[in-house]
């Protein structure tokens, strides 16, 4: 019998709310990321639920298909942490990326915000730290991780610039990125050091 993926499961578990919420309205507002109802009703499971549900389908397929690559290799890697380790850093992700957007927009009922993506970037740069130089494969195309994971933040700021009207809090990629990034440096400090030795050692393909 083949051992239970961790990975898998949370991918089903985001799918499953995803599309349940994208189907649902009553759903969707229940579990979005709601500062002004978190700091009224002390709705703070909002905090959590909303990193499991998605604006689209686009949205949600990349938060996943970014996980799946990054979450597969931090639960059965050679270096990597462990299936622990990978649900931690995900809800850590979630949870922490989403407080100074509570703290900015507390007093705001209008505003609110959803998606895995302060979650996934956590785990996407525990990814980085422990294989910088990994490729990651964006619609075929080989990205070594650390490249990767630049691009995602430049993108990330752009849009975080101005109101996109889509309720994804794109400045939560950065606050994800630190978690991931202390994350591994607090379970591990020792791979800090490998970490370096590898990004020194790449070379660009000839």
């Amino acid at each position: 019998m083949l051992p239970i993926s961790m990975t898998y499961i949370l991918i089903g578990i985001i799918s499953v709310a995803s599309f349940i919420a994208l189907n649902n309205r009553k759903f969707y507002d229940a579990w979005i990321f709601s500062p002004y109802r978190i700091d009224k009703y002390k709705e703070y499971y909002r905090f959590l639920t909303s990193g499991f549900i998605h604006a689209n389908l686009p949205h949600w397929f990349f938060n996943v298909l970014t996980f799946y690559f990054s979450a597969s290799y931090i639960e059965h890697g050679i270096n990597g942490l462990g299936p622990f380790h990978l649900v931690a850093i995900l809800l850590l992700g979630m949870i922490i990326c989403d407080i100074p957007t509570f703290a900015k927009y507390r007093n705001f009922s209008g505003y609110r915000s959803l998606g895995a993506s302060g979650g996934v970037s956590a785990v996407m740069f525990a990814f980085i730290m422990l294989e910088p130089i990994r490729d990651l494969y964006v619609f075929t195309i080989p990205i070594p991780a650390f490249i990767f994971g630049g691009i995602f933040l430049i993108f990330s700021y752009y849009q975080g610039r101005g109101n996109s009207g889509d309720n994804i809090n794109h400045s939560a990629h950065f606050y994800g990125a630190v978690v991931g990034i202390v994350y591994v440096m607090l379970v591990d400090p020792y791979k800090l050091l490998p970490f370096f030795e590898k990004l020194l050692s790449w070379r660009l393909p000839v």
